[in-house]
C-alpha cells in the first residue's frame, strides 16, 4: 500500500519525531492537530506540513492517522473521532503495551484498518530523536501490519510483526532493557555518592564501565558477557555487598538481579555448585 498522506493527532515527542522521520524519508505528512494549538503549529512547521483546526479536518485529509497522544488517552481520543470519516483509512498508535484492537474497538465496522507501530527506541527529544530513528527496530501489530512493515523496511528499519496476545510481554521486555536499566544506574550512582562522589562524578566514573559492558553484551550475549562476584561464585564478596547496602528496596533490587545472574552463571558453568550463593540471595 502506498500511503500518500499521514496525519498526527497529538504533537508531543513521538508525534514530532515520527512525523519528521517520515518526512525526511519521502513520506507526505498532511499535518497535525492537538488540543494545544501552539504544539501543533510547532510540529507542523518542524515537518513542513499543515496545522489543522480540528481533528475531523485532519482525518478527512489523511490516508493514515497516528494518534500520538499519551497511552491513557488513545482510546478516549479514538472514541471522539467521527467514524463516518474512517472508511478506507488506517488508524495507528505507537503504544508498546496496547494492541490495535484494544485501542480501536470495532474499527473494521467503519471500513478502516488499524495498527500499533512501536519503535524500540527512547524518544526523549521532540526535535532531536528523529535523527536516530534510522537505527530503531519497529514492532508492528494489527490488520495493516504488513503495509507498515513494507514502508519501514523500505526506509531501512528492521521490523517484526507481532500478535496482539503478546503485547504486554513484549512491552515488559522493552521496559526491562530501557527503563529498568535507568533504575540500576541510579542505584549504582547512589552507592557511589555514599562513597563521597558527587552525582556527576559518579556518572562520569560509571560511564566507561557501563558502556563497555553494554557493547560486550550485544556482541556476545548477556550470559557470555557476565563477569563479577556472582559469576565467579564469590559468596564472600556478595555477602559484603548485601551487608553494606542499606534500604529495603535497594537490598531487594540487589538480591533479585543477583538471583537472575546466578541462573546465568549456572548455565555458563554447569560444573560449578552455586548452592551457597542461591541460599544467600533468598
Amino acid at each position: 500500500m502506498n500511503i500518500m498522506r499521514i496525519g498526527f493527532i497529538g504533537a508531543g515527542k513521538v508525534g514530532f519525531s515520527l512525523g519528521k522521520y517520515f518526512a525526511e524519508n519521502g513520506l507526505e505528512i498532511s499535518g497535525y492537530y492537538s488540543r494545544s494549538e501552539s504544539s501543533a503549529r510547532e510540529a507542523a512547521a518542524f515537518t513542513g506540513s499543515e496545522l489543522f483546526a480540528s481533528a475531523e479536518k485532519l482525518v478527512s485529509e489523511s490516508d493514515a492517522v497516528f494518534l500520538t497522544v499519551p497511552d491513557s488517552a488513545i482510546k478516549e481520543t479514538y472514541n471522539t473521532l467521527p467514524k463516518n470519516l474512517f472508511y478506507g483509512r488506517q488508524i495507528c498508535h505507537c503504544s508498546g503495551a496496547m494492541s490495535a484492537a484494544e485501542a480501536f474497538p470495532n474499527i473494521a465496522e467503519y471500513g478502516a484498518k488499524a495498527a500499533s507501530i512501536h519503535p524500540l527506541f527512547p524518544i526523549s527529544s521532540k526535535t532531536e530523536s528523529y535523527k536516530e530513528l534510522s537505527n530503531a527496530f519497529f514492532c508492528i501489530e494489527g490488520d495493516c501490519a504488513a503495509d507498515w512493515t513494507a514502508i519501514l523496511s523500505d526506509m531501512g528499519n528492521p521490523t517484526r510483526i507481532i500478535t496482539s496476545d503478546i503485547k504486554s510481554r513484549y512491552h515488559a521486555a522493552c521496559s526491562v532493557a530501557s527503563n529498568l536499566v535507568c533504575g540500576l544506574i541510579a542505584e549504582s550512582t547512589e552507592l557511589l555518592e555514599q562513597c563521597g562522589f558527587t552525582a556527576d562524578e559518579a556518572l562520569s566514573a560509571l560511564e566507561p564501565l557501563a558502556m563497555s559492558n553494554m557493547k560486550r553484551i550485544f556482541a556476545v550475549g548477556p550470559t557470555a558477557a557476565l563477569t563479577g562476584p556472582v559469576e565467579r561464585n564469590d559468596v564472600s564478596t556478595v555477602k559484603k555487598h548485601i551487608a553494606c547496602i542499606s534500604g529495603k528496596n535497594d537490598s531487594v533490587i540487589y538480591r533479585a538481579v543477583s538471583e537472575k545472574l546466578t541462573e546465568m552463571a549456572k548455565e555458563r558453568h554447569p560444573q560449578a555448585d552455586y548452592t551457597e550463593m542461591e541460599k544467600l540471595l533468598r
